[in-house]
């Protein structure tokens, strides 16, 4: 699929296959010429190259992949998430959100692994991503306690377990970003998982930051957290904007 097979496994002709899609990666002009051009290129610069996908959910004409992308063997490598939107059987536009792993985190758990079981027994309720909403957009810390699972399982590597740790941890972010906005672009739910795709400013004027939110959910309650986050750059190679 996508990038995977034009990245990972070397088959070109998938993206000869793909529409003459829009990119937001800044690092890259739109159409498939240009994957073309980007996989030849990292195959040929890191030929021992690892693209393990750890989870992918996908709704409507959008899919979702989450990886563990090492180009250098040893190295950290870093967290991706692409977004893939398809009109039929051909990808037409396609956005990611890339982020180094580092050495450590706050919580000892890292970008990846997941701790919690899946449970899928029925749709996950769109509603519940007034959770967000009430959190990140109106900065109600109260959410946590209404919508958290109390020990939930965070991966983000500066914040640790729990709802307590969180309160702690966004209070001093919402008090030293007083004018922070954060505006959903896009969510994509399947079975418990459900990603929201935004773009937190902390100041106007500020090109703010690119950031995926993934939650797994269970009985109405949060129970573990992944992001990836990204800054916009000031420049890009598409001049289409990273969201």
């Amino acid at each position: 699929m996508g990038l995977q097979g034009v990245l990972h496994g070397g088959r070109f002709q998938q993206a000869d296959r793909s529409a003459d899609y829009i990119q937001h990666d800044p690092t890259v002009k739109d159409g498939a010429a240009a994957l073309k051009g980007l996989a030849t290129s990292i195959r040929k610069q890191f030929p021992e190259a690892k693209y393990d996908v750890k989870r992918v959910i996908s709704e409507g004409d959008l899919v979702m992949l989450h990886s563990d992308v090492v180009l250098v063997p040893g190295t950290k490598g870093s967290s991706v998430i692409d977004i893939f939107r398809f009109r039929g059987a051909k990808t037409a536009e396609h956005l990611d959100v890339i982020q180094s792993v580092p050495d450590t985190t706050a919580s000892g758990n890292d970008m990846f692994l997941a701790l919690s079981s899946p449970q899928v027994t029925q749709p996950l309720d769109h509603r519940l991503t007034k959770a967000f909403d009430e959190l990140m957009v109106h900065k109600d810390l109260t959410a946590l306690d209404r919508y958290w699972d109390a020990g939930y399982l965070q991966h983000n590597p500066q914040m640790q377990n729990g709802v307590a740790a969180g309160k702690v941890g966004l209070g001093g972010c919402f008090a030293t970003a007083p004018q922070l906005t954060v505006t959903p672009k896009r969510v994509i739910a399947e079975g418990d998982l459900v990603a929201v795709h935004s773009l937190y400013v902390n100041y106007p004027g500020d090109r703010g930051t690119v950031i995926l939110d993934l939650f797994r959910v269970r009985h109405g309650k949060i129970l573990e957290h992944w992001d990836i986050t990204q800054s916009v750059p000031e420049t890009s190679a598409d001049g289409n904007g990273m969201i």
